[in-house]
């Protein structure tokens, strides 16, 4: 596995081999010692399956106050998806910045995301598989997001007209969420 560092402290990308032949393919998606002698310590305790059947859904930006904030491990099972993660904890340097990865199936790379950070994703392809570790469970009373098209993030989403859930049209801005990170 390579760990390959991102434009915010914390976040990375990782890089699995892949075996393939005649059959398909094989790959270590996580080796908890490999992260660990990476730096990354979650302790994954489930795993979340997300399929969107149209290009252009997304996702996002979501996050999980204290004491229930996760570390996710994401990547597309199938299709292809443009995946962000935004630095939400106060007083960062890097505060309100956000980086974009491409995950697919095709390019088998995962993202480590941190507590401290919002995520989402748009999907490129229709019929897309994500499925991510966390490393704590989902509380509906501390589960928090933001907009998507939030202008004092200034994502730049590969599109304008996103397909969103009602829950995912209803985010604050990041000046107006609640927020326990530091």
């Amino acid at each position: 596995m390579n760990f390959k560092k991102t434009g915010l402290p914390g976040v990375f990308i990782v890089e699995t081999p892949s075996f393939e032949d005649h059959r398909g393919f094989f790959m270590e998606v996580y080796q908890k010692h490999k992260f660990h002698n990476a730096g990354l310590s979650a302790n994954f305790i489930q795993d979340n399956h997300s399929f969107s059947k149209d290009a252009g859904v997304i996702r996002g930006l979501h996050y999980q106050l204290n004491p229930k904030a996760q570390t996710k491990l994401v990547r597309a099972a199938t299709g292809v998806i443009i995946d962000i993660a935004v630095d939400i904890r106060k007083g960062s340097p890097t505060f309100s910045k956000w980086i974009s990865v491409i995950l697919s199936e095709y390019n088998k790379r995962q993202l480590y995301i941190p507590k401290g950070f919002a995520h989402g994703f748009c999907t490129l392809t229709t019929n897309t598989n994500v499925i991510y570790k966390v490393d704590e469970q989902y509380s509906p009373e501390l589960d928090r997001g933001i907009a998507w098209d939030d202008p004092d993030i200034g994502i730049e989403w590969p599109i304008t007209h996103p397909i969103l859930s009602s829950k995912d049209k209803k985010h604050p801005l990041l000046k107006e969420v609640e927020n326990d990170f530091s």
